[in-house]
C-alpha cells in the first residue's frame, strides 16, 4: 500500500501594507504614499530691497554680456574698444606732441561718438527688457515682493549705469593722459568733472528714452531698430536743417530747432551750462534762454519715459 503524499503546508501570509488614502496607489502594486508633511521656512527674509539690488546687478551684467555666453560679450566689448580708442589716440598725440591742449574737449568726444554709443544703448536696452517680455518670466518678478516700481526703477538704474561707465571711460583716459602730458591740472580736473555731468545727462536721457521703446516689444530685433532709429534719424535731420537754417542766416533759428532730438538737446545744454562748445552748423550756440528749455525739455522726456515704463509693467497678463 502506497503512502499518502506529503502536503506542503501553506505559505505565511505577507506582512501587511501600511494603510493607504482609499483611491490611491498604495492598492496597487504594494505603493505606499508616506505623509513627510512641510516645514516652514524660519531662515532671513532679505525683502524687496535685496530683490532690487540683484534685480540691478543682473541687468547691468547683462548690458556688457557677462554671466552670459561669449558670444553675447562680443559686441559690448567691441563697441567699448571703438569708444576708447579714439581718446587713446589722443592721448598720444597730446604726449608726443607736447601740446598744451587735448584735440576734443570731454563733453564734446560724448557728442562726437554718438553713433557708437547709439549702437551701444540700442543693443543693451531690449537685453534688459525684452527678453523678459518674450519668455514671460515678468510675472515671476512681481509674485513677491518685488513691486512694479522696483523692477522699473532697477533697469532704469542699470541701462544709465552701463550708459555711463561706457561713455565715462573714455574721459578717464583722455584726462589720465592731460596728467601725463602735465597740463594744467586744476583746469583739466574741472573740465573733467563737467564731463562728467554731460555723460551722466546723456545717459540718463538716452537710457530712458531705450528702454521706453524696448519694453513695447518682446522682440528684441524689433527694439534695436526702433532706438536706432529714435536716436540717430532725429539726430541727423535736426542738424540739417539747423545747417540750413544757419545757411540762410535765420537768427536764434538753429537752437531752437536743436529741441527735436536727444542729441542736439545734449548738445545745447552741455555748451551753455557745462562750459562746452556746440557742434551745431555755423558755430552757433543756443542762449542761455534756449539752453533753460533744453533742460525743461529733458526734464520731461525722462519723467515721461519712467512714467511710460511704470504704466507699460502694471497692465495685467504680462
Amino acid at each position: 500500500m502506497s503512502p499518502e503524499p506529503r502536503v506542503p503546508p501553506p505559505a505565511p501570509a505577507p506582512p501587511a501594507a501600511e494603510s493607504a488614502p482609499q483611491g490611491s496607489a498604495g492598492r496597487q502594486g504594494g505603493d505606499v504614499i508616506h505623509d513627510i508633511g512641510y516645514r516652514n521656512y524660519d531662515g532671513p527674509r532679505l525683502g524687496r530691497g535685496y530683490a532690487r539690488r540683484s534685480l540691478y546687478v543682473q541687468s547691468l551684467r547683462g548690458c556688457y554680456g557677462l554671466g552670459r555666453s561669449a558670444k553675447s560679450k562680443v559686441l559690448p566689448m567691441i563697441l567699448l574698444a571703438v569708444v576708447c580708442l579714439p581718446a587713446a589716440m589722443m592721448v598720444a598725440i597730446t604726449v608726443q606732441g607736447h601740446l598744451r591742449q587735448q584735440p576734443l574737449g570731454y563733453n564734446n568726444y560724448v557728442i562726437q561718438l554718438q553713433p557708437v554709443i547709439g549702437v551701444f544703448v540700442a543693443a543693451a536696452a531690449p537685453q534688459a527688457v525684452s527678453l523678459d517680455l518674450r519668455f514671460r518670466v515678468v510675472p515671476l518678478y512681481f509674485s513677491r515682493p518685488i513691486e512694479h516700481s522696483d523692477y522699473v526703477s532697477a533697469k532704469f538704474a542699470a541701462l544709465f549705469t552701463a550708459l555711463f561707465v561706457f561713455t565715462s571711460l573714455p574721459l578717464a583716459i583722455l584726462y589720465l593722459g592731460a596728467l601725463l602730458a602735465k597740463l594744467e591740472f586744476a583746469d583739466q580736473t574741472g573740465d573733467f568733472a563737467l564731463g562728467l555731468a554731460c555723460s551722466a545727462l546723456f545717459s540718463l536721457l538716452h537710457a530712458g528714452i531705450a528702454l521706453a521703446l524696448a519694453a513695447l516689444t518682446p522682440r528684441r530685433g524689433f527694439g534695436v531698430a526702433a532706438i536706432i532709429a529714435a536716436l540717430t534719424v532725429p539726430y541727423v535731420l535736426i542738424s540739417a536743417l539747423q545747417g540750413i537754417a544757419a545757411s540762410q542766416g535765420v537768427g536764434s533759428a538753429p537752437g531752437w530747432i536743436g529741441l527735436g532730438s536727444a542729441g542736439t538737446l545734449i548738445d545745447g545744454i552741455q555748451a551753455a551750462f557745462l562750459g562746452g562748445h556746440s557742434n551745431f552748423p555755423g558755430g552757433q550756440d543756443p542762449t542761455t534762454g534756449q539752453a533753460s528749455v533744453y533742460v525743461l525739455v529733458v526734464a520731461v522726456l525722462v519723467a515721461g519715459a519712467y512714467a511710460l515704463l511704470l504704466r507699460r509693467y502694471r497692465k495685467a497678463g504680462l
